[in-house]
């Protein structure tokens, strides 16, 4: 009988707006050989001419799905031992929550909290790199930035998730991340 193949590790990017996660993401996956999902938000904000709305939230958060599990699926036909997700479901619900308060789908939630306690670590990008103006982004000020981190953390530490806090310069964040995922593939390799 043929052993099962290894299950790929799931790694989530996660944190506030303007914190380096696209980057991040990208780059783990450059580093680790392993496939990676976008933030599909992004692509719908694109192609809908920068408009969404709470009749939205359903179609992004789908998309999302799809994205996360395409890099599953290329990282289960390559044989990666992980893949890297810029941001997750987990995510959705926040900013269903804080733009669109009482719109979050419910399949959502539960979907979410699913695919979080699935999640084998997420990296939580905090909010100490300079504020980047984009047009897809919501809280600028310090005040705005501060609540995202907590609402973030919080959302986080419900799920009960295993976590590393990733900060500094880009270089230092990057090799805070490199760290951490070396770590539980040398964790996992070892069980």
């Amino acid at each position: 009988m043929k052993p099962a193949a290894p299950r790929h590790l799931r790694v989530v990017v996660y944190g506030p707006e303007s914190t380096g996660k696209s980057t991040l993401a990208e780059r783990l996956a450059t580093r680790f050989a392993a496939p990676w999902s976008a933030e599909y938000v992004r692509e719908y904000w694109d192609t809908h001419g920068g408009v969404v709305t709470a009749a939205d939230l359903d179609a992004i958060a789908r998309g999302q799905r799809a994205a996360e599990d395409a890099a599953r699926a290329r990282a289960e036909a390559d044989g990666a031992r992980v893949a890297f997700h810029d941001t997750d479901l987990l995510t959705c619900t926040i900013w269903d929550d804080l733009l669109f308060p009482g719109a979050c789908p419910e399949w959502l939630r539960a979907e979410a909290a699913a695919r979080a306690r699935a999640t084998d670590l997420f990296l939580f990008c905090d909010t100490d790199l300079p504020w980047a103006p984009d047009p897809q982004r919501s809280f600028p000020d310090d005040a705005g930035r501060a609540m995202c981190r907590r609402v973030f953390l919080e959302t986080l530490e419900a799920t009960g998730a295993r976590w590393t806090r990733i900060h500094g310069a880009d270089t230092a964040r990057e090799a805070l991340a490199v760290a951490a995922v070396e770590l539980l593939l040398n964790r996992c390799s070892a069980r």
